[in-house]
């Protein structure tokens, strides 16, 4: 059964050699006299220099090392969160939004960030998945706002998780991707009141979201999710990371 470390093994692989390089420079970095001066003795600083030149090994075994320690603890988290999602689904689904069939074996979650453009497109596909199928698939939402790359996708999942508060998640996310080239502050509002949201409510709710936002962002580093969309599926015939294109088949091919 493919595993989340069997679709990272490459990422890691690429990700250590770089990482070797980079603490190399920071320690160069580190030991050059105007910056250093005040914080590292003449002497001592040599020495690391010398360290350096003589045995660049040492810094590339070290970090390799470590790489493989993070490795090694990421699939731990990988293994333990499949493992949550087959016997005790409610763990993972937590406070997060649902939709389709409570009485599906199959589970899937989604991290996702309302400002980007993939996640709009996939919004599409699985609108169409849950109408076709809606006894097959319960879906679940965890936020991964790309905050350096999306300005609006924090304030987006904010507003969103204002929304769950009042039991129109689902409706606000559809009009969030729906009306994604508009994000801000005055999209919100007026998605608020479309919905007949309690304002003030809705207003103060804006204010408690970090809490659960930052539990989903966590929860993905955790698992060296990356990038959006994610998807994570448990079914009767498959568990483990899945892409868009294959979801379909597995919710045929499932008893």
């Amino acid at each position: 059964m493919r595993t989340f470390f069997d679709c990272f093994t490459s990422l890691f692989q690429y990700l250590r050699t770089w990482t070797a390089i980079g603490l190399l420079v920071l320690v160069v970095t580190w030991s050059f006299p105007a910056q250093a001066a005040s914080r590292i003795d003449p002497q001592l600083e040599q020495q690391v220099l010398q360290v350096i030149r003589e045995h660049p090994e040492v810094i590339i075994e070290s970090v390799q090392a470590y790489q493989q320690q993070q490795q090694q603890k990421v699939k731990q988290e990988q293994e333990g969160f499949l493992q949550n999602l087959k016997t005790n689904p409610q763990t993972v689904i937590g406070d997060s939004p649902t939709t389709g069939s409570t009485k599906s074996k199959t589970l899937l979650i989604e991290f996702s960030d309302f400002q980007c453009p993939y996640c709009a497109e996939a919004h599409k596909t699985l609108k169409e998945l849950l109408a076709k199928y809606p006894d097959k698939i319960r879906l679940v939402y965890k936020n991964l706002p790309l905050v350096s790359i999306h300005a609006e996708a924090l304030p987006a999942a904010t507003a969103a998780w204002a929304a769950y508060q009042q039991g129109k998640f689902w409706e606000y996310h559809d009009a969030l991707f729906t009306n994604q080239k508009q994000l801000g502050k005055a999209l919100y509002l007026e998605i608020a009141k479309k919905l007949n949201l309690d304002l003030g409510k809705f207003k103060r709710d804006l204010t408690l979201a970090n809490p659960a936002i930052t539990k989903d962002i966590q929860l993905a580093e955790k698992l060296a999710v990356s990038g959006t969309p994610f998807f994570v599926i448990n079914s009767p015939t498959f568990s483990g990371v899945v892409q868009l294109a294959d979801i379909e088949n597995i919710l045929t091919s499932a008893k």
